[in-house]
Order: structure tokens, then C-alpha cells, then sequence
């Protein structure tokens, strides 16, 4: 019997990178696993990909309609929710003078209003003893330059997570944080760089990895299952980072 037998899983930001990987891996655990994306193509090939009756509703996580549809479909058909894995996000580099109101909105409402009203909108169908993760970044707690707009957001999500510790205890529904390093993910793709940019700067950063490398979608996966099930039962409010020891050392 696999670790998450008979649950119900929403991963956002399923359609690829780590949010496909964990879906993936949790199908593969026995969870009936529905996953969110703004673009039908992708998600069609992700659920095709996840296999295990995988449920794939497109949507976007800023749009709150989006997400009033997302759990009406989900109450529906399962009636409840046993594990949320707020995943879906975006980030774009600027430096501070060249940050825009379009660049700060952007970003804020997908990565924090969106994650804020993902997890606010499922409570409702949320089991007791259920598990919210949060997908932050390293980013929340390192200076990187051009990094500032993200890395505000990324520190927001990962307070939500204490609060709401707090605020669900009484459920008995945990919050924790998988806060990750570098890893090989279509969104360097995304940031907006040139090619020989994006190359650039995954040789800088991978200097500064004590493991040398960038990590793998499947290692973060590895982590939110374990926040996912019972292993991480007396786990609440933490921040677990996975990134090859670049906070650490």
C-alpha cells in the first residue's frame, strides 16, 4: 500500500517542473492527484504523463473564479481534500531601479495572492489532520541581486505558513515549507534571459552549491511526499530546504 492510499491531492502548477514531479510521485503512492495549470496543452501531456486517473483542471491561481471552479469540480467529485501542495508560481528578475508596477504585480499575485486564496478556498473541503505544503525558495532568505520582487514574495509565503500553523492546529492540519535551491526546472526558461545568459548564470550558481550541481524536480518531490504522509506526522510550521547545503554552509 503506498503512502498516500486512498487521499485526495491538488498540486498547483502540476502541468511541469517540480509540481508535475511531485504529482507524479504521489499518484504513484496511491493518491488520487488533480493538478492545476494556465495552459491546457501542458496539462493535458502532464495528466496523460501522471497517469492513475490524474484529474487536470485548467486555471490560474490569481484568478479567484479560477479557483472557485477548481474546488467546485474537486467537491464534486471527491468531496474533500486531504493534501494541498501550493506549488504554482512564477519568478522574474530586476534589478531595484528597474522594477516596474507590471513586474511587482505580476509576481505578488501569483505567488503570494494566489497561494494566499489556493489555500484560504480549500479550507472548507480540507480534512482534519490533512497537510498544506508551500512551495517557497532559498530565495527568502538569501540577497541575490535582481532576485528582490521574488524573494518578497517567497518571504511572505513562507510566514503564511507559521500563522496558519497556528491558526489550523485545532484541525489538526499541518503547514510546512519546502524551500528549494536551484533545480533543473523549465522556469529558467522563463525568467527572461538569453540563452547564453541562462547558461551563465546556472554555472555561477552551481559554484556556489556545496553539492556542485543543481538538484532534480524529483528530489523536491521525494520531500513533499514525506510532508504529505504520516513520516512527517509531527512535523508543523517547518521550513525544510532543499539545496544542496547553499543556506546551510
Amino acid at each position: 500500500m503506498g503512502k498516500l492510499s486512498g487521499r485526495i491531492a491538488i498540486v498547483t502548477g502540476g502541468n511541469s517542473g517540480i509540481g508535475l514531479a511531485a504529482a507524479k510521485l504521489f499518484a504513484a503512492e496511491g493518491a488520487q492527484v488533480v493538478i492545476t495549470g494556465r495552459r491546457k496543452a501542458e496539462l493535458d501531456a502532464a495528466r496523460t504523463e501522471i497517469g492513475h486517473g490524474a484529474l487536470a483542471i485548467q486555471g490560474d491561481v490569481s484568478q479567484l473564479d479560477d479557483l472557485d471552479r477548481l474546488y467546485a469540480e474537486v467537491k464534486q467529485k471527491f468531496g474533500r481534500v486531504d493534501v494541498l501542495f501550493a506549488n504554482a508560481g512564477l519568478v522574474e528578475l530586476a534589478p531595484l531601479e528597474g522594477v516596474t508596477e507590471a513586474h511587482f504585480d505580476k509576481q505578488f499575485d501569483i505567488n503570494v495572492k494566489g497561494l494566499l486564496f489556493t489555500v484560504q478556498k480549500a479550507l472548507p473541503l480540507l480534512s482534519a489532520g490533512g497537510a498544506i505544503i508551500i512551495n517557497s525558495s532559498i530565495a527568502n532568505t538569501k540577497g541575490m541581486a535582481g532576485f528582490g520582487v521574488y524573494s518578497a514574495t517567497k518571504a511572505a509565503v513562507r510566514s503564511f505558513a507559521r500563522t496558519w500553523t497556528t491558526e489550523l492546529k485545532n484541525r489538526k492540519i499541518r503547514v510546512n515549507v519546502i524551500s528549494p535551491g536551484p533545480i533543473e526546472t523549465p522556469i529558467f526558461g522563463k525568467m527572461g534571459l538569453s540563452e547564453s545568459q541562462i547558461d551563465e548564470f546556472g554555472a555561477s550558481i552551481s559554484e556556489q552549491v556545496p553539492l556542485g550541481r543543481f538538484g532534480k524536480p524529483e528530489e523536491i518531490a521525494k520531500v513533499a511526499l514525506f510532508l504529505a504522509s504520516e513520516d512527517s506526522s509531527y512535523i508543523a510550521g517547518a521550513e525544510i530546504f532543499v539545496d544542496g547545503g547553499m543556506v546551510a554552509v
